[in-house]
Order: structure tokens, then sequence, then C-alpha cells
């Protein structure tokens, strides 16, 4: 795994230096942050133990750093959704603290923040991240990874509900919070 997102940022820090493009920097350092909230995250009082959980996530967390620069894009000014998606994932691992998972773990249920909005901001992130990266790294291979991460995440999203759903505190903030990732919308 870490040699996969090592990989991943070298590829990136280096389409940054050929081509000056700051997007391929800012994703770079998006994945890292989110290395780093995973490594620092606080201690879960309950983990899904099911292999599908497991599979969704690992599989889900780790598809998009199979992406890659391209020399073409079909909107190279989608790259501004990556700021926006950046911006908002930086907000949300601060709103979400240690509370980081990659399978479906019980901690503290986070309702301030990004969390008052959507009840998975970091999905957000990602919807805004890799949409941007796909409209200004047009592959059919990239295309691919994206649509298989998209599905990956909708999965994985609704499988860490039920896993939480167990949570009184969570039910209740999700009567709360009626959107999952997108305002009005889902």
């Amino acid at each position: 795994m870490a040699f996969l997102w090592g990989w991943f940022a070298y590829r990136h820090v280096a389409a940054f230096h050929h081509t000056g493009a700051w997007a391929y920097l800012l994703v770079s350092i998006s994945e890292t942050v989110t290395a780093a909230f995973f490594l620092f995250r606080s201690a879960p009082a309950s983990v899904s133990s099911d292999p599908l959980d497991w599979l969704f996530a690992i599989a889900g967390t780790f598809a998009p750093l199979l992406l890659a620069p391209a020399a073409w894009g079909l909107l190279p000014a989608a790259r501004h959704l990556i700021i926006a998606g950046t911006a908002l994932q930086i907000i949300g691992l601060a709103s979400l603290n240690r509370s980081f998972a990659l399978v479906a773990a019980k901690r503290e249920v986070k309702t301030r923040g990004m969390y008052q909005i959507v009840r998975h901001p970091i999905y957000a992130s990602y919807l805004l991240i890799f949409t941007g990266y796909i409209l200004a790294n047009t592959t059919w291979m990239n295309v691919i990874l994206y649509l298989m991460t998209l599905g990956l995440m909708l999965v994985r999203l609704r499988r860490e509900e039920v896993h939480l759903v167990l949570d009184p505190a969570y039910a209740n903030y999700m009567q709360q919070v009626r959107y999952r990732v997108i305002p009005f919308v889902f």
C-alpha cells in the first residue's frame, strides 16, 4: 500500500515538474494529508469484521492511486474542481479529526463543521477531486478507474452506514443530517 501511494505521489510530482500544472501537486498533497490522518487516527470502539467491508474499503481507497497524469483532457479547466475538492477534504478531515478510518468503525460521532451539512464530506471531496482529475486527464483507463472508484465509494458508504447505524447516536445524527454526500440531492 505504501508502495502504491509512493508511486502515485512520484508520478504526480514528476508531472507537476514537467508541466507546471499545480493540480498534480495538489492531488498528491491531498492523498498525503489523508494518509497522515489515517496514521494518527484514534482507536475505535468497534470495527466491522465483515470481509466485504474490508474488501470495499481497501479497493475504494487504493483504486484512485492508479490514476495517471495524461497529456489530454476533455475539460482542462476542470482542474479547478481539484482546488474545491481539496479544500473540502481538508475542512472535512479537520472536522473529523482523529476519527478517520478506512473500514467502517465506530468512533465518536462527529456533528460539527462539514458534518452539519452532509454525513460524508470526505466522500464529497473525493467526488469533486476525482471528477476534476478525470476531466483534466482523460484516458480510457482513468475513466474506468473513476467509474470503479465511484461505484466502490457508493457501496462503501452504504456499508459504513449499516455498521454505524447500530449506534443510537449515529441513528439520531442520520435524522438530523439527511444528505450523505451532496446537499439536497443525495
